[in-house]
């Protein structure tokens, strides 16, 4: 044995192993250590992390209680009346019942359990008093007839999960695909010659707008500065503005920038029907448009760089049969706010994996309403634009589509554009975006079958383009994660698994974020919001799938003006006050003084509006925390905190406390 070696061996090895120190040195080590730890800087410690604890508290309870001064206020301050009844409707009525029906069973959880009332195993002439008899007949009832109901319906809806899952899953490897093999749309032929002039195409473009006063200058100025010949493209400003001095405004920068030499034109309808599909259709009804053989779109806040026809026109080139070529949004406010963040997820994905994915492999997408590029020969043997819905884009693309025109999408054109940075105006705008294409499928659905189109076109169509991405969506996330998850947790024999609630939904975020990489510190955040957003998306399905409320109502999509990032110069000739005030004075002469008051008038109202409630989404809100306290009480671990996060997001939204906020 070796001389530095200690061997102590103990007298009932069976409970007690043996210890060997084999080393002089790391005794010794060992024995510095125990110095060094003493209790009294073992107390010291603990003192210093109290105190850091201790410090912070005062900033969480102002934080705290700023908040609930917020929360506070804004209910005080809120108006029964200001948000639209048809926003509500017959699911808020349900929700509400939904509500107080799972506050009572809440009550009685409670009341059975701090009474410990086990009956699961008693027999019913065994029950001591009337009070519990009841109880163990609801207990039985719910077992026997209510949770077969939910169990079947929880399936339905996790197998249409399922199919939308692998959905998007394929997406995403056809992505991967065009990523690993660089796929894209070439030109087959060359450009045109740029010492040519004649070369080059009639190109019309057009700027739908109205009451876009944020906007319209840049926007203007962006479609009246693109690269190409100046005798070959004319600029329609399409004014649907029902304000005399936004008119004048716009009236008065479009003669601006013809004084410069630009071929623009203003228009103005005093019969404003069919909202932008009715514009369009009207601009389209001039007689010079027969001189031009393409029309590109470009809404009030895209702000197109100067070479955009030149990297998209020169793909018709030797292809009789395309009639669309579509540019991808990019965002100036992506950063501005969280619900910015959380929209630029969502929109990257549709970009990078749906429209590349479907251009690519179908040559067939649903055109954006913009930054698109259409042969007007396809727009007119697809029967023009149709005031018939409204997502008069969605509508032109499918029967386009019908007629056998093909479609390209560039990924890499990029139009800079806003994102609605509050709450109000983002689900105005999903509303359209979702009660739209339900009205489209009814109308387009007898088409469909009938046409000439192959089989195959015809199921993607139906099933794919239609059923699985605009209708199933939004109805089992509403259903699944707002409506079954809360009531199993008073039906708890229809409990949903762990897998449902939290793998696959996380996995989906995830494939959902790739196109943004920097976006996954928000990967929670997202899940939650679109979870939240479902109920909006739902009712806006329901609405026009069946012709309900404001199935037919167009609102708008608010701007604020953001300039492009690198451009500052235009960003302060903007901001200037002076800037408008010189050219009303100029232009406008003795009414000059007028428009100034009204201007100064219009933005005093500004400042007076005010964050909303929304009714809706709070009485969610306490719906999914009921039953977040329901969970508990059965500690059901996953359930609950899944409750609890999106019951807090749903308070959070339906206190419009994420966007813009406004005092």
């Amino acid at each position: 044995m070796a001389p530095n070696t200690v061997v102590v061996t103990l007298e009932k090895p069976e409970n007690i192993s043996l210890i060997e120190v084999n080393d002089q040195k790391s005794g010794s080590i060992f024995q510095e250590k125990q110095k060094s730890t003493n209790p009294k800087t073992f107390t010291w410690v603990l003192l210093l992390k109290a105190h850091r604890i201790l410090t912070r508290i005062p900033l969480f309870a102002v934080s705290f209680w700023a908040i609930f001064g917020t929360v506070k206020k804004r209910i005080a301050t809120s108006d029964p009346n200001e948000e639209d009844p048809r926003y509500r409707g017959r699911l808020y009525r349900f929700i509400k019942a939904f509500l107080a029906i799972s506050v009572i069973a809440l009550v009685i959880e409670i009341f059975a359990y701090f009474n410990k009332w086990d009956l699961s195993l008693v027999n019913p002439w065994e029950v001591p008093n009337m009070l519990q008899w009841c109880y163990m007949a609801w207990l039985n009832f719910r077992a026997d007839y209510v949770a077969p109901l939910i169990v079947t319906l929880s399936k339905f809806c996790i197998v249409l999960f399922l199919i939308q899952s692998l959905d998007r899953l394929v997406q995403c490897l056809g992505c991967f695909w065009i990523k690993l093999k660089k796929l894209k749309p070439v030109m087959e032929d060359e450009p045109y010659d740029i010492e040519d002039g004649s070369s080059f195409p009639m190109v019309l473009v057009q700027i739908p707008m109205c009451n876009e006063r944020e906007v319209y200058e840049q926007s203007i100025a962006a479609a009246c500065q693109l690269d190409w010949p100046k005798d070959r493209f004319l600029v329609q400003v399409l004014d649907d503005s029902d304000d005399d001095l936004l008119q004048n405004l716009i009236r008065d920068e479009v003669m601006s920038w013809k004084e410069k030499g630009v071929n623009i034109v203003y228009r103005h309808r005093f019969i404003r029907t069919g909202y932008k599909a009715g514009n369009l259709k009207s601009a389209m009804a001039c007689d010079y448009v027969k001189d031009y053989e393409f029309v590109t779109i470009f809404d009030a806040d895209f702000q197109p760089n100067p070479d955009f026809l030149k990297l998209t026109v020169p793909h018709f080139k030797g292809k009789p049969d395309l009639g669309l070529v579509q540019g991808r949004w990019s965002f100036v406010n992506k950063d501005e706010n969280l619900l910015t963040r959380l929209q630029n997820i969502n929109l990257c994905f549709h970009f990078e994996v749906e429209q590349q994915v479907n251009g690519l492999f179908l040559n067939f997408f649903g055109f954006n309403g913009t930054a698109g590029v259409w042969r007007i020969k396809a727009l007119e043997d697809s029967g023009g634009w149709l005031e018939r819905t409204t997502v008069e884009d969605m509508d032109i693309a499918v029967r386009a589509h019908l007629n056998g025109w093909k479609f390209i999408f560039l990924n890499d054109v990029k139009v800079l554009c806003e994102l609605p940075e509050s709450y109000e105006a983002y689900k105005k705008q999903q509303h359209r975006w979702h009660s739209g294409p339900m009205q489209l499928f009814r109308l387009c659905l007898p088409a469909i079958l009938t046409s000439k189109i192959s089989g195959w076109k015809k199921a993607n169509l139906i099933f794919l383009f239609f059923l699985l991405r605009k209708l199933i969506l939004p109805f089992y996330s509403f259903t699944l994660f707002c409506i079954i998850l809360p009531l199993t947790m008073f039906i708890p024999e229809a409990e949903l698994p762990a897998w449902v609630i939290c793998y696959v939904p996380i996995t989906m975020s995830i494939l959902n974020i790739l196109p943004a990489p920097k976006s996954f510190p928000f990967l929670m955040p997202y899940l939650l919001f679109e979870n939240t957003m479902s109920v909006t998306k739902f009712n806006a399905m329901i609405s026009g799938l069946f012709q309900l409320g404001s199935a037919y109502e167009w609102v708008v999509t608010k701007k604020t003006g953001r300039a492009s990032e690198s451009d500052l110069l235009s960003l302060a000739e903007r901001e200037s006050k002076s800037l408008n005030e010189d050219k009303i004075q100029r232009r406008l002469s003795e009414s000059g003084l007028e428009m100034l008051e009204k201007i100064i008038e219009q933005k005093e109202q500004k400042i007076k509006k005010k964050n909303r409630i929304y009714r809706k989404e709070l009485a969610l809100a306490f719906l999914l925390l009921t039953a977040a306290a329901r969970s508990l009480l059965s500690a059901q671990g996953i359930h609950f905190y899944y409750l609890l996060f999106q019951g807090l997001s749903f308070l959070v939204v339906g206190l419009d406390l994420i966007g813009e906020q406004v005092s």
